[in-house]
């Protein structure tokens, strides 16, 4: 099964206020509470949706399209003790096994195109907002990692800039995560699940983490 057909993400909304003279308990990491997790089937890919409250001493929340720089990079390419990229064909034996998360092919590298595969590291602050999904079995929580086979994928990813300066400003407010996947019903069925958020600023501070309620799609499905 090919899942990159039917997985993705987007964003509803990013709702914020920023506050000229914030609390004193505005913090500087960011603090979140959770909202809502909702599921919307529909006769396409079906959506999971969570949503966030925030709050920022600030406001550097948030990271515009072309924010792909270090340390917002996606990947870090691995190099032998010469310097050279680590291909596939010439890998170590502690490299892993070919799957999309830790090998690239043709990859665009200091501004020219590299043709062949090569072995990198996934950078977690290339994204801002931090999901993970457990499944309740015999009373305990299990993380199920979309990142190991067969998926190799993630549902992390970023939201935009909350402010469109970089002058501190203390916000609060609310995001909506949208999660797209055919799978959710496949996958969960009728399992107990939990989803765990972080969110991340651009100095790279993490949020706390929260939790969802303990819950079934059937009970978070919109009527």
């Amino acid at each position: 099964m090919r899942l990159k057909s039917y997985l993705g993400l987007f964003f509803l909304s990013v709702a914020a206020a920023s506050c000229v003279n914030p609390p004193e308990n505005f913090p500087s990491t960011p603090l979140i509470t959770f909202e809502s997790l909702e599921y919307v089937p529909t006769s396409g890919a079906d959506s999971l949706i969570v949503g966030i409250d925030f709050q920022d001493a600030e406001g550097d929340l948030g990271l515009a399209a072309t924010e792909i720089d270090p340390p917002f990079n996606s990947v870090n390419y691995q190099r032998d003790a010469a310097g050279n990229l680590i291909t596939y064909g010439n890998r170590p034996t502690e490299a892993p096994s070919y799957n999309p998360i830790d090998w690239v092919v043709d990859p665009i590298v200091n501004n020219q195109i590299v043709k062949d595969t090569i072995w990198v590291v996934q950078n977690p602050d290339q994204y801002n907002i931090f999901v993970k999904f457990f499944i309740k079995k015999n009373g305990t929580f299990t993380e199920f990692k979309w990142q190991d086979p067969p998926y190799y994928t993630t549902f992390n990813g970023r939201f935009p800039r909350i402010l469109n300066s970089d002058e501190g400003q203390a916000v609060e407010g609310n995001i909506s995560y949208g999660m797209l996947s055919s799978g959710w019903e496949a996958i969960f069925r009728n399992d107990t699940i939990r989803v765990d958020v972080q969110i991340q600023d651009r100095q790279l501070n993490r949020s706390n983490e929260v939790s969802s309620q303990e819950v079934t799609l059937k009970q978070i499905t919109r009527n």
